[in-house]
């Protein structure tokens, strides 16, 4: 923390005052040049948003994140604070950040007016330069602009018509900072009417007092496309003050949505070194969100938030914990078993269209998982035929005759020796997968047979059945002849 100084020492050390837009833009350009990076975690975005950003920063506009739940716009504005300066000089004592170059408060005026260059400085950290609200209806125009102070005329007898007796609100504090408005459309027409004179002219005016206070503030609004229709508008007069509009969105391949989900999770790093995870359980993961997205029972308009897969992985890791607990092992594997898990994290993260709901929100998370399990098995094996001759040989011709005389018994809470010498004497598996995912490596190829066997079930080639943490795999025939 830096000390406090006089107005004197200030403009003795060579301190130049600049507008939050001028202080934003000088840090950009200096990142730019210095090949630092300048929005970190945003992955996706390199190419899309991060360069629109920029330009809005650089042209001084003020900023609206339009796009879906779980885009990462929080976090976009978030991290702009790392653009102000570590350190900002204000007049001590000012409840709006007063710049001692050009007050605009009467408390701040009055001081220097009084103190002239021994007015005390107080240094401002920029992590106290950032304030974000939530837009909700019950928000009015006095908490984010002010109010008369009845408190504060009494203790300082004054009348109401003296300046000295207003509250301010958030925004005047936020004076010299950034000011995050989060879901915009939420707030009530008539308290975003209350913006205009402050995005365009500066002015604010308070229960009949007309202040000319030049506030400078850097803007940054979000909202949800769906929230236009369902719970309110941005009203035109307040889009047109609002100098971008950037569309945020989701991840565009696996890689990226698995880079996200590896950065948000919450996952101990003990918990990391006991609970191994091969590549293609975390790539089916985000397969399970991919195919929320595109599913005919999920509101597409209410979206599919990056947050499903976040909070999945932690289920996973959890199901994979329990087991070490319940069988005092000291290290795991997540299973194609274990995604049987992550339903709650799907079930609560997913806006269901009338046929969903009909349905049932845990019988479309199976098939959401179904759907992400034969994505990926086709992108290793080769498709599985539904109607072909049984003359003809296929790549699962052996496994599927294998079961006609055998049985396969995986047990949730089998260690990992008892669960992979299981699948491993299944030889037409092992046979499989060397054939068709020879360069996969062990984890991988360990996990592939679960897949093997999940997408054939799918696929009504072979049959499985639940029963509590046991999952029995056998031929299909035979147990429909048995239900006969």
């Amino acid at each position: 923390m830096k000390n406090d100084i006089t107005f004197k020492e200030l403009k003795n050390s060579g301190y130049t005052d600049k507008t939050i837009n001028q202080e934003i833009q000088a840090n950009l350009i200096s990142k730019i040049k210095s090949k630092e990076p300048v929005f970190e975690g945003l992955w996706g975005y390199e190419d899309s948003v991060v360069p629109q950003l920029k330009k809005a920063i650089l042209a001084g506009h003020h900023i609206n994140l339009l796009g879906l739940r779980g885009q990462a716009k929080t976090r976009i504005a978030r991290s702009m604070i790392n653009l102000l300066d570590e350190y900002m000089p204000i007049v001590k004592g000012s409840e709006i950040n007063d710049s001692p170059f050009q007050p605009i408060s009467k408390y701040a005026r009055d001081l220097i007016a009084d103190l002239g260059d021994e007015t005390p400085i107080f240094w401002v950290h920029r992590s106290e330069r950032f304030f974000e609200k939530l837009a909700t209806p019950d928000v009015n125009v006095a908490d984010l602009i002010g109010d008369i102070d009845p408190i504060k005329a009494a203790t300082l007898k004054l009348p109401y018509s003296d300046e000295r007796v207003l509250h301010y609100g958030m925004i005047p504090r936020a004076n010299r900072s950034i000011f995050v408005l989060n879901e915009l459309p939420d707030l009530q027409a008539r308290i975003q009417v209350s913006l205009f004179n402050i995005l365009q002219e500066g002015d604010i005016q308070i229960r009949g007092f007309q202040l000319r206070m030049p506030l400078d503030i850097q803007f940054v609004f979000t909202a949800n496309p769906e929230d236009y229709t369902n719970r309110g508008s941005i009203v035109t007069p307040l889009k047109d003050r609002i100098g971008s509009q950037i569309f945020t969105h989701y991840p565009k391949t696996i890689t990226l949505a698995r880079q996200i989900t590896e950065q948000e999770a919450l996952i101990s790093e003990e918990d990391k070194s006991a609970i191994q995870i091969s590549g293609l359980a975390k790539d089916l993961l985000e397969e399970v969100a991919f195919a929320a997205r595109d599913s005919e029972y999920v509101d597409a308009k209410s979206g599919v938030s990056a947050r499903l897969t976040i909070s999945a992985m932690e289920n996973l890791v959890a199901a994979a914990k329990l087991r070490l607990i319940e069988t005092d092992a000291v290290k795991t594997t997540v299973r194609l078993l274990d995604f049987m898990s992550i339903i709650p994290s799907i079930t609560g993260k997913i806006e269901l269209v009338y046929e969903g709901e009909q349905e049932g929100a845990d019988y479309v998370a199976k098939i959401l998982i179904d759907k992400a399990v034969m994505t990926q098995f086709e992108s290793v094996f080769p498709r599985i035929s539904k109607l072909e001759k049984e003359s003809i040989k296929t790549p699962y011709t052996d496994l599927i005759k294998w079961f006609n005389k055998n049985q396969l018994e995986l047990n949730y809470t089998d260690t990992d020796e008892e669960f992979f010498t299981k699948l491993e004497n299944v030889t037409p598996l092992t046979t499989l997968i060397e054939e068709n995912a020879s360069e996969l490596s062990k984890e991988d190829k360990n996990f592939c047979k679960e897949l093997v066997l999940w997408a054939l079930t799918i696929s009504k080639k072979l049959d499985k059945s639940e029963n509590q943490a046991t999952y029995t795999f056998d031929s299909a025939d035979v147990r429909q002849l048995f239900r006969n």
